[in-house]
């Protein structure tokens, strides 16, 4: 009976284990507990789904434990700004209704999110300046911990804001509607952002349709999502790019190339990947999420990568900063100069560093050149598709290694780190590493050609896919998720067993 008792008692506490917020295993996406609790989730769903209402909350509810679960005790920073937001939007609808300014009631929003943002993305930053100016241990400070998905929610709460300033949305009435086009679960982590304007009417209405074309694409997205994060990404970043970055390869130049190149597609796969997912889980539930990747490497020029690459998080830097400094509106010169100051802050917005800093003025400076370019070369084109074969392929491979480098300055830990790779490959080349890395990396080297290879495959076999999917029925669809799961899983533990990592969150995770 004792034995019992405690067997009992410890399956419970193994369970409040479970429910509870852990640090050092925090739930995502593609996490054992979060499947669990989706198809527990869903069950309840069904019930609700058309009662728009409870609908709301019901999702709500779920979005908060699921954040809770994500980052613990920072679920009240998200209830913070939702609320703060909330009432400010309600506060600009009357003052804009009434002919008055409603900037200051901007700025009051956009000054308390900014300085969250601060916050967490800059005090460590700031404090490792000040102590490496004046010693060590000048600033006693405790490292300050961001919470996931920070950037997403607070970018996501002053566009709110100022669209209703800009008279493009109403406010909501309900505070529950707020929460929900804030905390989302499928979005609020990675994104991708949403325009209220169009996600507000999908929380409105009173009846949820998930037609068969829908439930196919949504397959089709959670499955190619997890194959690109959690196979691809992970096996590439644990098996290959991590330890050439780390000189474990050699140091060799074919090494520090192939290892930027094996960057370059897993952050592609990484963030993409999740983003699929994240469509994928809300299109199952009715809400459509805008397509946030369009195989960005084959761009052939820079302004075009930034019409295919985190493709909401650009359309959010357009609408909110470059426009409101002025966008093209005052000259070129002035053009020029809003382009470099929007990638700038777009730097600043992935992380404070040197680093970062590069990273977003070489996209800055770069978009302002192709600008350039445009202006003098009136044959010049903005898509690769306006070009012939030749060009485009030459354009191609030259914008592909200007964001290849771009992604080098974006993933070192430093700009010595910069330096060390970027001589490597200047005077320490040979093609005779080739074969060596190869057999040291068979699997990270397949993962990457096939990376690649369905990355440049055509749009239309994407197309084809989804109506491949729709075809084989709901049992079908269903055996195509759960062999996607069962990949992923064995690569999990192949994984683990050889590098003694697995699991964990993506490299966005801080974002």
């Amino acid at each position: 009976m004792n034995q019992l008792l405690m067997f009992a008692e410890d399956v419970w506490q193994r369970l409040l284990g479970m429910l509870v917020y852990n640090g050092s295993s925090p739930l995502t996406l593609t996490t054992g507990f979060f499947l669990f609790a989706f198809l527990v989730f869903c069950v309840g769903y069904m019930v609700v789904r058309h009662r728009a209402h409870l609908r709301t909350w019901y999702v709500v509810l779920f979005s908060l434990y699921f954040y809770y679960k994500l980052s613990g005790i920072y679920v009240l920073l998200l209830l913070g700004v939702a609320l703060s937001d909330f009432l400010i939007g309600r506060r600009v609808a009357k003052v804009r209704d009434l002919g008055g300014k409603t900037k200051w009631w901007v700025a009051l929003s956009v000054t308390i999110n900014v300085a969250i943002l601060t916050y967490f993305k800059a005090t460590n930053f700031f404090v490792d300046v000040v102590n490496n100016l004046y010693g060590s241990g000048t600033l006693d400070w405790q490292a300050v911990v961001v919470p996931a998905g920070v950037s997403f929610f607070v970018f996501q709460s002053i566009a709110y804001v100022v669209d209703i300033a800009r008279g493009t949305i109403s406010p909501l009435k309900r505070f529950s509607d707020y929460l929900f086009l804030l905390s989302f679960f499928p979005k609020m982590f990675l994104g991708p952002l949403v325009k209220a304007k169009e996600f507000i009417p999908q929380i409105e209405t009173k009846s949820i349709v998930v037609t068969r074309e829908d439930f196919g694409r949504a397959v089709m997205l959670v499955a190619r999502g997890l194959i690109k994060y959690a196979v691809i990404a992970k096996s590439l970043g644990l098996l290959f790019v991590v330890p050439a970055f780390a000189g474990e390869l050699g140091e060799g130049g074919m090494v520090a190339l192939m290892a930027i190149y094996g960057f370059t597609l897993q952050i592609y796969c990484d963030f993409s990947g999740y983003s699929d997912i994240a469509q994928g889980v809300a299109l199952m539930l009715g809400f459509r999420l805008p397509d946030n990747f369009d195989a960005p490497y084959k761009s052939a020029t820079i302004t075009e990568f930034w019409r295919r690459w985190h493709i909401s998080l650009s359309t959010w830097l357009k609408d909110y900063l470059y426009i409101s400094l002025g966008g093209n509106r005052k000259g070129r010169v002035r053009t020029y100069l809003n382009l470099i100051i929007t990638m700038f802050l777009g730097g600043l917005w992935h992380g404070v560093g040197m680093t970062f800093i590069a990273w977003g003025l070489l996209h800055g400076v770069a978009l302002a050149l192709h600008k350039v370019w445009l202006s003098v070369v009136p044959s010049a084109k903005t898509l690769g598709r306006d070009m012939g074969i030749v060009r485009r392929i030459g354009a191609t491979l030259l914008t592909f290694n200007l964001v290849a480098f771009g992604w080098l300055l974006f993933t070192a830990e430093d700009m010595t780190v910069v330096g060390d790779m970027l001589n490597r490959i200047a005077y320490n080349f040979s093609f005779e590493e080739f074969v060596p890395m190869v057999e040291e990396s068979k699997v990270a080297m397949i993962m990457l050609a096939v990376g690649y290879i369905i990355h440049f495959l055509p749009k239309s076999l994407n197309d084809s896919a989804v109506r491949g999917i729709t075809r084989v029925g709901f049992v079908g669809e269903w055996i195509i998720v759960v062999a996607a799961i069962w990949l992923v899983m064995q690569c999990d533990a192949l994984l683990m067993a050889h590098t003694g990592a697995g699991g964990g969150l993506p490299m966005y995770a801080a974002f």
